[in-house]
């Protein structure tokens, strides 16, 4: 007798936990009262993989989506985290490995505030910062040693003031002014020692005036300097 009133508690147990499942299978990929979409959804691709996850509320995004190749469904190569209180999206990109490859704020289609990009490693590649959509003051670009590879200005999109750039070791070898994406201002260029090599003025891109040339710190002439690259290559060689 006993036995009976396990068995029949454990059909029970089933029955409800079976129908739970479909009462939540049939709760996926619906339309509220206003034909807004509600709840989760699930999207697949052409193939049948998976093509998305995530939620809707009132018609809208809300908390986490994840997106997926479609030729692997392993790991969701898009991470939307949409926010509760303004139209801000958290968006992560990964590889289909899942190694996250960049990460920052869109508001519509346009990225916002600090954007980081990586190296498969995990170090960091690139920092910039955006307002409506277009690159505003600094970025820096990494090498994969952890050392500025380039410092530069941006205004609006454009690269304007000052930018600089250095081998990986850490030494300064490029140092100009920039206006509107154009080389405009006095430029420097050092040998990969950190010692002067060129210096003279831009003018929208072009090289204006008179340049000077410098060979192991000292004032050259321009043909001593292409001497010097000549034989450097040469010996190279």
């Amino acid at each position: 007798m006993l036995n009976i009133k396990r068995l029949g508690f454990v059909f029970v147990f089933l029955t409800c936990f079976f129908s739970s499942i479909n009462i939540n299978a049939q709760k996926i990929n619906q339309f509220d009262a206003n034909k807004k979409r509600t709840g989760i959804w699930k999207k697949y691709h052409p193939n049948k993989r998976i093509r998305y996850t995530g939620q809707f509320m009132n018609g809208k995004e809300v908390g986490v989506f994840k997106f997926y190749d479609i030729t692997d469904s392993r790991n969701p190569t898009i991470i939307k985290t949409f926010s509760a209180t303004s139209d801000s999206v958290a968006v992560s990109f990964y590889s289909i490995n899942g190694i996250l490859k960049s990460k920052g704020i869109f508001i519509g289609k346009k990225r916002v505030g600090v954007w980081k990009y990586f190296f498969a490693d995990g170090k960091l590649m690139s920092k910039e910062f955006y307002i409506d959509g277009k690159l505003e003051g600094e970025l820096v670009n990494y090498y994969p040693n952890g050392k500025p590879a380039e410092i530069s200005i941006y205004r609006a999109g454009l690269k304007n003031g000052l930018s600089q750039k250095y081998s990986s070791k850490g030494i300064l070898i490029e140092e100009l002014m920039y206006q509107n994406n154009k080389p405009n201002g006095i430029a420097k260029y050092f040998e990969l020692t950190g010692i002067l090599k060129e210096k003279g003025v831009y003018k929208d891109g072009k090289r204006f005036g008179k340049w000077e040339f410098y060979l192991d710190g000292e004032m050259a002439s321009e043909e001593e300097n292409k001497k010097k690259k000549t034989f450097t290559k040469t010996k190279k060689n």
